[in-house]
């Protein structure tokens, strides 16, 4: 690991998901709104949001169960807080024979288990859940795309994770599982995470020797699209040429997910993405997609650049962005009375407030600055 790298490492540790209650909130005028907004949104989860079984909308899986009380979990909540036990216990008994955790028959076991893992690490405080965690993560590397699926490293499908009937790798589904892999231990050298980067990088817009897909020269702007497999697909629709268009969530997933993967800041990949990033900077649409997907997205924007490590994210036109704090502010606007949020737009279940509001609680998670951060208060 290179000096260079060291800031954007060291930022990224502080990331993970063991940062639990020893965060801090923001300070000065952000405080009061943090505090309240966070408030608000758990006293609608703990009062609103849970079934009589523990889980949290169960009609999707119980990939929400797990988002919710990983986001309860890093908004300082314990074991100990019925909530939180009653979602843990529910996800504990999703744990399956081969070590997934996902419900029955489910078409989402990569999606579902990455989730787990990720709440299973926020709660594993003492050592209970190492070897579940180590269990689930076998499990992730068995359903990643490789030599076991038939894929070598030239295929277009090589790395990835996916859900769905035909389990296509997607680069959504990556993200997740670079983010589980990394909760699980894995370092940036481990195998399933350089298969993960080696799915990631073949996402962008911007052919290298690390990507060299027929979409890459068609539309070289440096953002990232859906995925690259089964003939390509961007959510955000195509070029006239035939280029798969970028958009704001799944370049932020890119971003954050090569980081954790060890690519170095001075790496062409990281600069495109990031130039992509600051000609679009937006907290009122996820760029390319307007509202369908917002919430997933201010999380993974969130997420990403927490990960990278700048106070202030300055754009394209050289205005330096304090996004802790308008980030703040916006999520605060957009929240309901009765303290949870939900998106008009309801495309990919952000119509379900519990998801929503499990999303923004994550998001805000990144808005704070830990007792590190801030001089050891």
């Amino acid at each position: 690991m290179t000096k260079m790298w060291l800031p954007l490492f060291l930022a990224a540790m502080a990331a993970s998901p063991s940062i639990g209650a020893e965060s801090a909130s923001p300070a000065g005028a952000d405080a009061s709104t943090y505090e309240r907004t966070v408030s608000k949104a758990i006293e609608y989860l703990t009062t609103k949001g849970q079934a009589e079984d523990g889980s949290f909308s169960r009609h999707a899986g119980i990939g929400v169960t797990a988002l919710v009380t990983t986001a309860l979990l890093r908004h300082g909540r314990t074991l100990h807080d019925p909530v939180v036990a009653a979602g843990i216990k529910c996800l504990e008994s999703s744990v399956q024979p081969d070590g997934g955790v996902y419900q029955p028959d489910t078409l989402y076991g990569n999606y579902e288990t990455c989730l787990a893992i990720l709440c299973f690490q926020e709660a594993n405080k003492d050592g209970r859940y190492d070897r579940l965690i180590q269990r689930a993560d076998c499990f992730l590397k068995g359903i990643q795309w490789d030599e076991t699926e038939g894929k070598d490293a030239s295929d277009f499908a090589y790395g990835g994770g996916g859900y769905g009937k035909h389990k296509r790798p997607d680069l959504s589904n990556t993200s997740f599982l670079v983010d589980a892999l990394r909760a699980a231990g894995n370092d940036v050298d481990s195998d399933a995470m350089q298969r993960a980067l080696a799915f990631v990088s073949r996402c962008q817009n911007l052919e290298t020797e690390h990507n060299t897909t027929p979409f890459a020269s068609k539309e070289p702007d440096g953002g990232f699209y859906y995925t690259c497999a089964a003939g390509g697909s961007s959510q955000a629709g195509q070029t006239p040429n035939g280029g798969l268009r970028s958009y704001g969530s799944m370049t932020y997933a890119g971003l954050k997910s090569m980081i954790y993967a060890g690519v170095r800041a001075d790496d062409p990949r990281v600069k495109a993405a990031l130039a992509w990033l600051r000609k679009h900077y937006d907290l009122k649409s996820n760029p390319g997609m307007g509202a369908a997907g917002l919430y997933y997205y201010y999380h993974t924007a969130a997420k990403a650049l927490d990960a990278v490590g700048e106070e202030t994210f300055v754009d394209q036109d050289g205005t330096r962005h304090d996004w802790r704090a308008e980030l703040i502010a916006e999520l605060a606007s957009r929240q309901q009375d009765n303290g949870a949020w939900v998106n008009e737009n309801d495309r990919w279940l952000e119509g379900d407030p519990n998801l929503v509001t499990g999303y923004a609680l994550l998001a805000l998670s990144y808005c704070r600055k830990t007792n590190a951060d801030r001089g050891g208060e």
